[in-house]
């Protein structure tokens, strides 16, 4: 089915070739600006495919299977629905964002550090756009071994043993779905080609939802799967290895993580998850519900007596992913919908946030908010900047997060209305940990770690515009981001009734 020219394959190849020219030695004092150049040229493409986004009509553009491992009937088969676009769509703004921002920053190593973020980014793209097990499971481990090493050479002075937490926590789901992956396989059914090879088992999507497994057999697979994907999220009690290494990793590396690495975990749910165990024991589905929601609540009381930053955060993100994970999976239409909207804005705040909260490192060194104070009259842009993705991050009305968000509590209250009242007391909570550190950090008194701050420069300017432009157009009419995900949504309730 492959063509000389189609979307998926330019937005794996670009951020490869970029990442393989960065290592060039000839190249490497361009490694900055090679990627910054790609990762736009990346983000065009994305745009470009919102162009063809009728499957039928432009099918050879949105999808490529080549044959891969003939006798194991593995094809490498990548293409964008509905939700690919969207995700995929995310990792090309958000990149250019984390370059673009950290642009004049001071690297060591450049070359390895752009060129291993450009890997890391083709890994992300892979696992968006997977349809065959084999290929999901290649890309989900190509994105994870740069993370890897971006996290622990460039991180903070307990990085090595925080990414090392990281790497086993990870790694251990990693093998858990392997384990799945290799057992429904050999439940699937046969596999013919195009010269007449036949393969006796299948790697392919269609063919994982069609493997025969018993209710049993799917339970245990279930618990597999969802250890897997929980851990990426990460959702309680998977969540451990988080704080530490967004703390620890240099800022850019954790906005990688907190954007669009914690959204492998939801892709996986709705891709894999649900649709191929749906006569799975469904204790299990209530079950992810309460931790998502147990998650929501524990995350945002550990943010509200966070003093680090950055650890806030992370919380504050374990928080956001638990609502979109809880509405997930009470498999009604509204709440699915409302998560598909949601990790796209969700990814673009955070990274918001972050560029913020690195500026801040920059300039003075410290990550404790009890040692922070009177930025608003030393960086008075950087403070207008962060109040509006404040409100964004607490899903203000007229902000990117609010249609999601009301979405996303719309289908748990249709789940169950206990269950949603008690989520909803991470929203209060949301508004008290973020507007609280917005005042300790930007108002009060000016400390001698901010008396020297100076206000940020142009190119973070721009940065942060796109980001409050994003901000208030999807919040004002976010009906295009609804409409592209709505034939992802149709096709998830088709395939689990």
């Amino acid at each position: 089915m492959g063509t000389y020219f189609s979307f998926p394959d330019l937005l794996i190849w670009l951020p490869m070739v970029a990442g393989l020219l960065c290592f060039l030695p000839a190249l490497r004092s361009q490694s900055k600006n090679l990627s910054l150049l790609f990762s736009l040229c990346i983000l065009g493409v994305s745009i470009a495919s919102l162009f063809f986004t009728n499957d039928g009509k432009y099918l050879t553009y949105n999808h490529v299977s080549y044959i891969w491992l003939k006798y194991l009937g593995a094809n490498y088969y990548i293409g964008l629905d509905g939700v690919g676009r969207s995700l995929t769509l995310l990792t090309a703004i958000v990149f250019p964002m984390i370059i673009g921002s950290n642009f004049k920053k001071e690297i060591s190593n450049t070359h390895s550090f752009y060129g291993l973020l450009m890997f890391s980014q083709a890994g992300l793209m892979g696992v968006f756009m997977a349809m065959d097990a084999l290929s999901f499971y290649f890309f989900w481990e190509l994105a994870l071994v740069p993370v890897y090493f971006l996290a622990s050479r460039w991180g903070g002075e307990k990085a090595i043993a925080s990414t090392f937490k990281f790497f086993v926590y990870t790694f251990a789901g990693s093998l858990l779905m392997l384990v799945g992956i290799i057992y429904i396989y050999l439940h699937t059914g046969g596999r013919t080609f195009e010269d007449g090879t036949i393969a006796p088992h299948s790697f392919s999507l269609s063919a994982f939802y069609q493997a025969t497994l018993s209710t049993v057999e799917q339970t245990w697979l279930f618990i597999l799967f969802f250890i897997a994907f929980a851990i990426k999220m990460p959702i309680f009690p998977f969540h451990t290895w988080q704080p530490d290494a967004y703390d620890q990793s240099s800022t850019p590396v954790t906005m990688v993580m907190s954007a669009v690495m914690v959204k492998m975990g939801l892709l996986g749910v709705y891709r894999w998850l649900i649709p191929m165990f749906g006569q799975a024991d469904h204790m299990l589905y209530h079950i992810a519900i309460l931790l998502s929601v147990i998650g929501i609540v524990y995350a945002s009381c550990l943010a509200m007596v966070q003093d680090n930053i950055k650890k806030l955060v992370a919380y504050s993100s374990i928080a956001h992913i638990g609502l979109m994970s809880a509405a997930l999976f009470s498999m009604k239409k509204i709440g699915v919908q409302g998560v598909f909207l949601q990790m796209f804005n969700h990814g673009i705040n955070i990274v918001g946030i972050w560029i913020v909260v690195e500026i801040i490192e920059r300039k003075t060194g410290i990550k404790k908010i009890a040692e922070l104070g009177g930025l608003a009259k030393k960086a008075p842009a950087l403070t207008i900047f962060l109040v509006i993705i404040s409100f964004a991050n607490i899903a203000l009305p007229l902000t990117n997060a609010f249609p999601g968000e009301f979405m996303l509590f719309s289908g748990l209250y249709q789940y169950n209305p206990w269950l949603a009242m008690v989520a909803g007391l991470g929203v209060i909570l949301s508004a008290v940990y973020t507007l609280n550190m917005v005042q300790k950090v930007f108002y009060g008194t000016i400390k001698d770690s901010t008396s020297a701050v100076s206000d940020i420069e142009m190119h973070e300017k721009l940065v942060l515009s796109f980001i409050i432009l994003i901000i208030f157009t999807a919040g004002v009419y976010p009906q295009p981001l609804i409409d592209l995900t709505k034939s992802s949504t149709d096709q998830f309730f088709t395939i689990i009734k």
